[in-house]
């Protein structure tokens, strides 16, 4: 673009009046889950007996018969048609990281020329997309289309705008999963099962364990009109070029700082919008890098908070634009300040209304003829948490292979982020708890008395252990009083992934721990001291993963290689341990993941990360030679003639000392230039030459190593010479541009 044409995109910018908070007089508690057709709506449109029937699919997974279907669906039209609907559409999470739909009318012939409106069972159940132009990693030929979205009755269904949104699972004709839903289902499943077993030894009357999630979306807002002036931005997610602003967040006046008024409507919106679609945001603040802020809900099922996570930035992206603004989710839209992510809290509870990670505040069925409940509360605690963590060190690569991508690995590793390296911190108080435990014989912990009567010798947990240490929020993984935080979690990612390696370890993890202490049971040993034997074999196995440290620092590196956790930096490398020998023996023994799935989401994920760098390098390689290096020739040309022209007026002597600075900023520009042009030209050549190469993890490989190393490099001499050349010139907005809303 011309340097005019910048200056007024970005005076428009800076002129943009704010816009009114939107008014809305009611309470979000009258318009909450407006658009939802949750168990509310479902009690008021379907027969009794219906409802019932849907009830018991949706919390005991019994299947839905075709004629249960019809009278839900004739239920959901009639709803969905008093808000406007005439389309409905299965909603569903491909691996493209995002949503897909394909929209169907309510009408179908009358036999007598006209339309009338249906919506069956079938239709409700079950649609046929074409999975031909989805990733499939290999499972499916391009020739071959069929694939199936199945509905999801876990999940409500919702209206937006005219279309009702019935949200589904994908998979290939042949049954294989084509999207995350899928496998993320299967792995609750699996978590529950599992969970459920282990519960047992403490609450005989569990039947079930829900893995629930409350994720924190970060993001960054944009003047649309500044976005759409940065190619890089529009093209990639990220600012490719751009020297640091005098002034970013050094100050750290914008964290938790007053919420820019038009930033403040945009909230407000998009807020009011979600809460009718039954998401229940809770949480609105600055974060800490300049135009950086952060979203929250209260804490959901897992499979609903993820649904409603895509939902949610679908929204933003919407209704941002509504206030002039451009969302943007990629993890690093611009270096030197800091990134974002998408905290994953995650924790297990029972249908008892236990809370799996976390000590209770009165222990459940404590009276002076049962003094051992709290022995039984203590003892579920420590089991609970420390089968997580032996769930984290059996599978800390694949959890960072989960997170990982092109985006998010510029993130990782820096010093405002989780470094690439999983570990998990638990405090001082369960650090200490855990060690004594560790130390300890049976005969400290032991004091038989009767036949039904033991004595755990574990401190008692005070309640304060809710809040009993700082957060370190260099751990990757920690523990933070009633839950984990899954810290690594990047802003643009479907939560899904991280959630099905985890939920699965976990399932692993907890029926490994209850097949030992069922052995040892078996062979006389009291249950109480078979669970405590095999909790602290497992202490000591999984103590390389837990670390209280500075996860910045470069002695923990050395140390966790150490350890044998895993250090892989590289994205394509961390990819390759979903193959690994034992995450398919884990996904396999979990009912997850089949090994063809699992090398089919490898493909995926090694191909995703090849183009998303090779459209950064295409678009940078074009910036550089039709936008730097033209503008700074022209203004190394105005410094050449000016030279001259100093020349022809003053003496030598004088003209050499008047044109000492222009001398000096001629061979800079020469110099940036010369090391740009050439260094583009080796760019392309390295892009070509991993274009040729026909292994997936092998370009991949190339791509890291040889492309993306040189737009960081080439990146520096650009940065500089954009501190050289007229601001006049410049002909991409700034940082100091675009990263302060007024």
């Amino acid at each position: 673009m011309s340097s005019t044409l910048r200056f007024q995109v970005v005076g428009e910018a800076f002129k943009k009046k704010p816009l009114e908070v939107p008014n809305r007089a009611d309470r979000p508690s009258e318009f909450f889950a407006k658009y939802v057709f949750n168990r509310e709506k479902m009690a008021q449109y379907l027969p009794k007996g219906v409802y019932e029937r849907m009830c018991d699919v949706m919390d005991n997974d019994t299947k839905l018969d075709l004629q249960t279907a019809d009278a839900v669906a004739e239920g959901m039209k009639r709803w969905a048609m008093g808000l406007g609907a005439t389309h409905c559409t299965h909603w569903f999470q491909p691996l493209t990281e995002g949503t897909a739909e394909k929209h169907d009318g309510f009408v179908v012939h009358d036999g007598r020329g006209g339309m009338i409106e249906e919506f069956t069972g079938k239709e409700l159940v079950q649609q046929e997309p074409d999975a031909s132009s989805f990733p499939s990693g290999g499972i499916r030929s391009t020739f071959e289309a069929r694939g199936y979205s199945a509905w999801d009755p876990a999940s409500p269904v919702f209206v937006i705008d005219d279309t009702l949104m019935i949200p589904t699972v994908f998979i290939s004709y042949t049954g294989e999963a084509l999207d995350y839903k899928a496998p993320l289902k299967k792995s609750l499943k699996a978590v529950d099962k599992a969970a459920t077993a282990v519960a047992r030894y403490f609450y005989p009357d569990v039947t079930k364990v829900i893995s629930n999630l409350g994720w924190e979306q970060e993001y960054f807002l944009v003047d649309e009109g500044l976005y759409a002036a940065r190619p890089d931005l529009l093209m990639t997610g990220r600012t490719l070029m751009g020297h640091d602003s005098a002034r970013n967040q050094q100050m750290d006046d914008h964290y938790f700082g007053a919420i820019p008024r038009r930033v403040a409507a945009f909230m407000k919106d998009l807020e009011i919008r979600a809460l009718e679609l039954g998401i229940p945001c809770k949480t609105r603040h600055n974060e800490v890098a300049p135009n950086q802020f952060e979203l929250a809900p209260i804490f959901e099922e897992t499979n609903l908070a993820v649904d409603h996570n895509m939902l949610m930035m679908s929204l933003m992206r919407e209704v941002a634009r509504k206030h002039g603004f451009r969302c943007l989710l990629h993890e690093k839209p611009f270096a030197g300040i800091n990134g974002s992510g998408k905290h994953n809290n995650w924790s297990l509870a029972t249908n008892t209304g236990i809370l799996l990670h976390g000590p209770a505040k009165t222990p459940t069925g404590q009276t002076a003829e049962n003094p051992n409940a709290q022995l039984r509360e203590n003892l579920r605690f420590v089991v609970f948490i420390v089968e997580t963590l032996m769930a984290v060190y059996r599978h800390d690569g694949l959890l960072k292979g989960s997170i990982i991508s092109a985006t998010n690995a510029h993130r990782l590793g820096a010093n405002e982020a989780p470094p690439a390296i999983i570990s998990s911190f638990l405090g001082k108080q369960l650090t200490n708890l855990l060690t004594a435990l560790e130390q300890s014989d049976d005969n400290q912990l032991f004091n038989l008395t009767g036949k039904k009567s033991l004595t755990l010798d574990i401190p008692q947990i005070p309640e304060l252990l809710l809040d009993n240490t700082d957060r370190n929020r260099t751990s990757p993984f920690a523990f933070t009083g009633n839950r984990f935080e899954f810290r690594a979690v990047g802003s643009s990612a479907n939560c899904a992934a991280a959630m099905i390696v985890l939920n699965t370890a976990m399932a692993e993890a907890l029926t490994d721990f209850r097949q030992r202490v069922d052995t040892l049971i078996d062979g006389g040993m009291d249950k109480m001291k078979a669970i405590v034997k095999v909790v602290r074999d497992d202490i000591k196995t999984c103590k390389p993963i837990h670390f209280e440290g500075n996860g910045y620092s470069e002695d923990w590196k050395q140390e966790a290689a150490r350890r044998g956790l895993d250090i892989e930096q590289s994205a394509p490398k961390m990819f390759q341990k979903y193959l690994a020998p034992e995450s398919i023996e884990m996904f396999g023994k979990m009912g997850v993941l089949s090994e063809a799935e699992l090398v089919a989401r490898t493909e995926i994920k090694l191909d995703t990360y090849t183009k998303k760098i090779q459209i950064e390098a295409r678009i940078f390689g074009d910036l550089c030679l039709n936008h730097i290096i033209p503008v700074a020739t022209r203004y190394q040309s105005q410094l050449i003639d000016n030279v001259h022209k100093v020349s022809d007026i003053f003496p030598s002597d004088t003209a050499r000392q008047l044109n000492e600075n222009n001398l000096r900023l001629i061979k800079q520009i020469s110099e940036h230039s010369s090391f740009i042009t050439e260094n583009v030209s080796r760019l392309i050549e390295a892009r070509r030459v991993a274009n040729r190469i026909g292994d997936e993890m092998e370009k991949a490989v190339a791509y890291h190593d040889t492309v993306a190393p040189l737009l960081e490099t080439i990146r520096y001499h650009v940065d500089k010479l954009e501190l050289i050349v007229d601001d006049e010139l410049w002909p991409l907005p700034k940082y100091r541009e675009m990263l302060f809303i007024r």
